[in-house]
């Protein structure tokens, strides 16, 4: 049977027979859930899901099957098992422990002080003096001014913005890298 004479059932109120014909496609459909990690029971949730949205979507009167029947139900099982997936991911985390928990969230400020420390030496040495300067010896910018032979309060300042969003920028791109 034709996906068009599955398309003629339903709109004739045959959901029933047009159903029986869509299950032929689930053996695709396991061997899709299988090879993703799950198991028989998610394939079997996965197709329902599949086939409840495909319902749905053939009730609305501007739904146009482009595809064939199977290539939208695997579309659509793709979605709903990397949806599960999302899930169940999140479902872990909340099971974790408390100290769990405190040892995942030092494992990442660990990683976060790295990549910062990392783009403070990238900034150059320049950058590096200057924010120390500002920082760590808590000095004003007239007196980094002069320390580092700027022509005037108002450059060390500006510099300082400079090097900071330097710095921002570089952290940012390896943060970016490392979640990739």
């Amino acid at each position: 049977m034709s996906d068009q004479d599955i398309l003629v059932l339903f709109k004739n109120g045959q959901r029933d027979k047009a159903f029986k014909k869509l299950y032929r496609l689930y053996p695709r459909i396991e061997k899709l859930v299988l090879s993703k990690g799950g198991n028989k029971a998610d394939a079997n949730d996965v197709f329902q899901e599949a086939l409840i949205i495909l319902n749905r979507n053939l009730e609305t009167s501007n739904f146009k099957l482009t595809s064939s029947f199977y290539t939208y139900l695997y579309s659509v099982s793709r979605f709903v098992w990397s949806d599960i997936q999302k899930n169940l991911s999140k479902q872990q985390l909340q099971q974790l422990n408390a100290q769990e928990v405190e040892v995942f969230q030092a494992v990442i400020e660990e990683k976060k002080y790295q990549l910062a420390e990392h783009a403070f030496l990238e900034i150059g040495k320049r950058c590096q003096q200057l924010l120390q300067l500002f920082y760590h010896k808590a000095m004003s910018f007239h007196d980094i001014a002069n320390v580092m032979q700027f022509k005037s309060s108002k450059i060390a300042k500006n510099q300082k913005y400079k090097c900071l969003q330097k710095a921002k920028d570089i952290y940012k791109t390896k943060l970016k890298s490392v979640q990739s």
